[in-house]
């Protein structure tokens, strides 16, 4: 209790503890991305020799989120806990393997530094209440989600699913939300996208998105409500327009070639969460004058 009241009385203290956890977290969050799609490509195998009747195999070695421990993929050191601090140890290996010297990918650092930005952001905007708990947890789900979709245009039900019952189960108690709506948000953002996927399947024989955005949006749904829909819907599509168009420009992607939607609907999403309501109010006012 006395550490409650220290972090509640002290604003500084608190955004710092909030920043080295989100560090850390953003560290885990690096495994996710890399190892959920291997375990999900593991176990669709394991499913198809068993529905085909084909003979499954040697077990695989143990891989998850733990186990193994985490290596060098071009000389296979293993990685000690001193060189897994996060941000610190990328900085003082200077972004090499202090092995065999390759490269090591400046995004482990940037997405330890984004999750630690984002929880402080959450922290600021909540303060020391259970909706920073419950906003962080969702913040970071976002986060993978996002990595996952632009690395293998996959938004996992391992990750989408829990968290769309866990956002129902949130608002029981009315944190972002009241339950009606969180349950019709949950409908809604699932139907709203299945719809407009049918359209243009129609329209142009084409199919614009997965379902796995579908399953994003209610999720999205059931932590904000139904109230909170459209303005994801249309700040996804802002954004998604304007990276799209960026990265055409920049021509790291061609005009035929497909752009995740996950990325845009989980940005947007975070937006909403934080500043949904001010967004939405100004918007009204703007438009009534």
């Amino acid at each position: 209790m006395e550490l409650l009241t220290l972090l509640q009385q002290d604003t500084a203290l608190f955004l710092g503890a909030v920043f080295v956890l989100g560090l850390l977290v953003g560290s885990f969050l690096n495994v996710v991305i890399l190892r959920l799609p291997v375990m999900m490509e593991r176990r669709w195998r394991r499913e198809c020799a068993e529905l085909l009747e084909h003979p499954v195999g040697e077990a695989d070695a143990p891989f998850d989120l733990v186990t193994p421990r985490s290596r060098c993929p071009h000389c296979g050191h293993l990685i000690t806990a001193l060189e897994n601090i996060p941000v610190i140890s990328y900085l003082v290996l200077r972004g090499r393997c202090r092995s065999c010297g390759a490269a090591i990918s400046a995004r482990y650092p940037f997405v330890e530094l984004l999750s630690a930005g984002v929880a402080v952001t959450v922290a600021w905007q909540f303060g020391l209440t259970w909706q920073t708990a419950f906003a962080l947890l969702l913040s970071w789900a976002l986060l993978a989600l996002t990595f996952i979709d632009l690395d293998r245009t996959w938004l996992p039900d391992d990750i989408t699913l829990p968290f769309l019952w866990l956002g129902l189960l949130v608002n029981t108690a009315g944190r972002f939300t009241d339950p009606v709506s969180a349950i019709i948000g949950a409908a809604a953002g699932y139907l709203v996208l299945w719809f407009v996927y049918q359209v243009f399947k129609k329209l142009t024989g084409k199919e614009g998105m997965g379902y796995g955005d579908f399953k994003l949006l209610a999720m999205l749904g059931a932590w904000l409500g139904w109230q909170a829909i459209p303005l994801i819907v249309i700040l996804s599509s802002l954004v998604g327009t304007v990276f799209g168009l960026g990265f055409i420009l920049l021509r790291r992607l061609g005009r035929e070639q497909p752009i995740p939607f996950g990325p845009y609907l989980a940005i947007a999403g975070w937006i909403a969460l934080l500043w949904g309501e001010r967004i939405t109010t100004a918007y009204l006012n703007w438009a009534m004058h």
